[in-house]
């Protein structure tokens, strides 16, 4: 077995993932990767945005962008996807409902009580722009666990121990 997943594989990882890296383009080409929050739903990932930031500005101008999971502190445990995506605002009420009720399911435990957000920073976030990544190819991804080590490389892994790529 390859450390390739297959693609069913590829979009569980992604789909189980907490955090996303969205990476755009600025107009000069050079990329802006940023964390973000998301969900997947019919292998499209979504994400909400406030309307005004510097990323919605971006896609406007360029749709291209890519967009990665990864996972493991370890040599032996890293394992990404990375997806080349389109990127497209989200226009259809019915979608936008469907991802922000998604959002909040997934992301529940994590936020803040409204309460206790500053007004500020409310009216910032108030009527975001959601955004739809939708692949342009297959995605690209491995797994390192899938890796079989010799009997002596296995023997002589520990938690104090790093290996090198």
């Amino acid at each position: 077995m390859g450390v390739r997943l297959s693609e069913d594989e590829a979009w569980e990882r992604v789909a189980a993932a907490h955090t996303g890296i969205v990476t755009t383009l600025r107009r000069d080409g050079r990329p802006v990767p940023l964390p973000v929050w998301f969900v997947v739903i019919d292998r499209m990932i979504y994400l909400s945005t406030p309307s005004k930031s510097k990323k919605v500005a971006r896609i406007r101008h360029d749709d291209r962008a890519s967009f990665l999971v990864e996972s493991g502190s370890k040599w032996v445990e890293l394992a990404a996807v990375i997806l080349q995506v389109r990127v497209a605002e989200v226009t259809d009420q019915a979608l936008r409902t469907s991802v922000r009720t998604a959002m909040d399911e997934k992301y529940a435990a994590f936020g803040m009580p409204r309460s206790e957000v500053p007004s500020a920073t409310t009216r910032h976030y108030a009527a975001p722009t959601i955004l739809r990544l939708e692949p342009v190819e297959s995605p690209l991804s491995w797994d390192n666990a899938r890796i079989r080590l010799t009997p002596t490389n296995a023997a002589h892994q520990d938690d104090s121990k790093e290996v090198s790529p």
